[in-house]
């Protein structure tokens, strides 16, 4: 196995030296302002702080009028200068540990200790003020992981910096809830925040109001609580009726965060209320029929380290009450964590450190695939940035949790350390 990953490890540099020379374009905010990448960004896609207050801003300039749009003679018409698109392309190669497992028939043939993943991911982004107050941003993935032949939009929002005067910004769309605390898109690793998916507050609809209040920094967020995947048919009135219903019950997920700065050191305080369908089926793994409520309590903190280094950490504490279907009388809770630190070392190199773990608690000896909650995993990634919107990225994971040695196949069945090299690239 490792003889492969060095091959195709001294392939993957052959193709970095092939293609450096393309990348010469810019995303499509550097176009709109005609400003580096490196304006906004410590090492893409990692924000600095004049890129935080951009987004505060409502993804604009002061002088966004000027700079973005054609003089129409109309003040009550903003139409971009240059068509606001930009694309996102990563490319891996892996070696791994993992593979697919049925939960009630075990391990499939389905299995790779090196994989080509290319294209992991091809993204095409836009955002652009409409008015003085109003700014769109929404991306579509065109594949990602393998599903070649699959579109799937998930951030897609309008945001209204000042609802009727307030000082409120309101938000409409799909966004990630865990967007409040620690935004998943611009992790400079490949591994994932992994409590974030696991306590399912990423993406979902709804709409979201957020205002700083002194030194305090408040956000309250309604949204449907079942994801942005499904919909269904409102065939009540009739035969073939176009509508559909993008949730399927009236219970919505309630969200807040309040945040403030203590010294160097910034923190925040979320807590999530809702509800979602029970898990069914002989491993759990189908959606039962039942609403179940869904509490969520987190605390964050980050902070900085001189000038080059970034840290940050997530906890997150879980109450799912009558979750499962075969014993809805009992409440289950769950914790997990993330902790990280970025090093910026210079305009080529960065270096992460990321620390995954959570504990299945009340959910281990299920019976179900919700056994699988538990994982420590720590992640060491290398990025080399050959422009300031391409770079390669070298990243190991170690798993630090031991296999399962009973006789189903639901939980820790195989160990998930990876070893992936690649590019990423945003133009």
């Amino acid at each position: 196995m490792l003889k492969r990953i060095f091959t195709c490890t001294f392939c993957a540099f052959l193709l970095f030296f092939m293609v450096i020379k393309t990348a010469l374009a810019m995303p499509v905010f550097a176009r709109q302002y005609n400003v580096p990448c490196g304006t906004c960004h410590s090492a893409f896609p990692r924000l600095n702080d004049f890129g935080e207050q951009f987004i505060k801003n409502n993804f604009r300039l002061d002088n966004w009028r000027e700079q973005t749009t054609i003089n129409m003679g109309n003040d009550r018409l903003a139409l971009p200068k240059l068509p606001p698109f930009a694309i996102r392309m990563q490319s891996y190669v892996q070696g791994r540990q993992g593979e697919e497992i049925d939960p009630l028939t075990g391990f499939t043939d389905n299995d790779s200790d090196v994989d080509f993943q290319t294209p992991y991911l091809i993204k095409l982004l836009s955002s652009a003020p409409l008015s003085d107050h109003i700014t769109y941003y929404f991306y579509g993935i065109f594949a990602e992981k393998g599903g070649n032949g699959e579109t799937v939009i998930e951030d897609a929002w309008f945001r209204y910096d000042d609802a009727f005067g307030s000082g409120i910004s309101t938000q409409l769309g799909q966004f990630q809830v865990s967007d409040l605390m620690f935004p998943r898109e611009i992790r400079l690793t490949f591994q994932d925040y992994m409590i974030y998916r696991m306590a399912g507050i990423t993406y979902d609809r709804g709409i979201l109001f957020d205002r700083d209040v002194g030194p305090f920094g408040l956000g309250l967020g309604i949204v449907n609580g079942n994801g942005i995947s499904a919909n269904y048919d409102v065939n009540s009135p009739g035969f073939r009726r176009p509508d559909k219903l993008f949730d399927n019950d009236t219970n919505k997920s309630v969200f807040a965060r309040m945040s403030t700065d203590i010294g160097p050191v910034s923190l925040g305080l979320f807590g999530l209320s809702g509800k979602q369908k029970s898990a069914a089926g002989a491993a759990g793994e189908t959606i039962g029929s039942r609403d179940t409520d869904k509490h969520i309590i987190g605390i964050d903190a980050s902070g900085h380290l001189g000038t080059k280094t970034n840290w940050f950490a997530q906890f997150l504490w879980n109450e799912w009450d009558g979750f499962l279907d075969n014993d809805p009388n009992r409440v289950y809770r769950w914790t997990g964590m993330f902790a990280g630190v970025d090093y910026i070392a210079n305009d080529r190199w960065t270096y992460s450190l990321l620390l995954n773990y959570a504990d299945a608690q009340d959910l281990d000896n299920t019976g179900t695939i919700f056994e699988g909650l538990n994982i420590r995993t720590l992640t060491l990634t290398a990025s080399y940035y050959f422009m300031q919107n391409l770079k390669a990225v070298l990243e190991v994971n170690g798993d630090f949790l031991s296999k399962d040695r009973d006789g189903d196949f639901i939980g820790h069945e195989s160990k998930e350390g990876y070893i992936i090299i690649g590019l990423d690239a945003a133009f």
